[in-house]
């Protein structure tokens, strides 16, 4: 490799490391369900309680449902780490579109039981493990992340079924369904489901100080010391993204990388509508629609 070589190389390894120039540690505006960057909103916050109340009541079925990108997977994460597994056994399906005769085998696979076997034996193996945990004091949760992708009706009477496992006085699992808000029109046509969601939250979206707050305080967790976005530059997020935590993120992680490239210190309302006007999916009008 030349020296011109190497050099054009570091140029461009420097431009896509953006951390540096901004003094951060990590990526903070990166679309993944890190809770490291959980931002404790009033309305996450408050589904966070919710959602809690009703697991530690051990309320049979919960729900909690939120526009695409409304930040649903990374505080189901984030409940997850509340939860101490000296009292919770936790089985987490992220991925519910699996064929319907693999639904059960796989949330047993994902409380680490073995998934062989018929159906017959599939339950009884289950069965006996929420009468053993129930008697060593343990409470079994399972959360179904993107319920709303479940494929076919059938599973979703498998998930009413999974609700049958209780004594007298209580229920041995605990189902969390996160999904799209079309989770709950699914679930509404299914009456026999619907009357066992006991627990049911919606996350809107954030307002503009709430947007603000989020911006902040995961630039923080990064290790800013700095504020990196003016005040303009906080409304036009906002005003382009409608306070959807996913498109936030898109909008701030490229802003930081233009910005580190044109080697400005902070970032302004201009630079945030030249790289907002160039996104191929942003938020068109006042708080409707994405």
């Amino acid at each position: 490799m030349s020296l011109v070589d190497a050099v054009h190389e570091q140029h461009v390894i420097q431009h896509l490391t953006y951390e540096p120039h901004w003094g951060l540690q990590r990526r903070p505006f990166e679309n993944v369900p890190d809770p490291t960057f959980y931002v404790p909103s009033a309305k996450h916050e408050a589904a966070m309680a919710r959602m809690l109340y009703g697991i530690r009541t051990r309320k049979g079925i919960v729900m909690l449902t939120g526009e695409i990108g409304s930040g649903k997977t990374l505080l189901s994460r984030a409940i997850i780490l509340k939860l101490p597994r000296s009292r919770y056994e936790i089985g987490l399906l992220s991925n519910p579109t699996i064929p319907g005769n693999e639904f059960l085998g796989e949330i047993i696979f994902q409380l680490g039981l073995d998934s062989g076997g018929t159906r017959g034996e599939q339950l009884r193996r289950l069965n006996d493990q929420l009468l053993a945990n129930y008697q060593q004091d343990i409470d079994t949760v399972v959360v179904v992340d993107e319920a709303q992708a479940i494929e076919h009706e059938r599973l979703f009477e498998e998930l009413r079924f999974l609700s049958n496992f209780q004594l007298n006085d209580r229920f041995l699992m605990t189902l969390v369904l996160v999904g799209q808000p079309e989770l709950r029109d699914r679930i509404a046509h299914i009456p026999q489901l619907a009357q066992r969601v006991a627990i049911h939250h919606h996350i809107d979206r954030l307002d503009r100080a709430e947007t603000k707050a989020y911006i902040v305080t995961r630039l923080t967790a990064a290790g800013c010391i700095q504020p990196i976005f003016s005040s303009g530059a906080i409304s036009s997020i906002f005003q382009r993204t409608g306070g959807v935590c996913r498109l936030i993120n898109s909008l701030c992680d490229l802003c930081l990388y233009v910005g580190s490239v044109a080697e400005v210190r902070q970032i302004r309302r201009a630079l945030v509508e030249r790289v907002a006007g160039n996104m191929l999916c942003r938020h068109d009008g006042g708080g409707s629609g994405v």
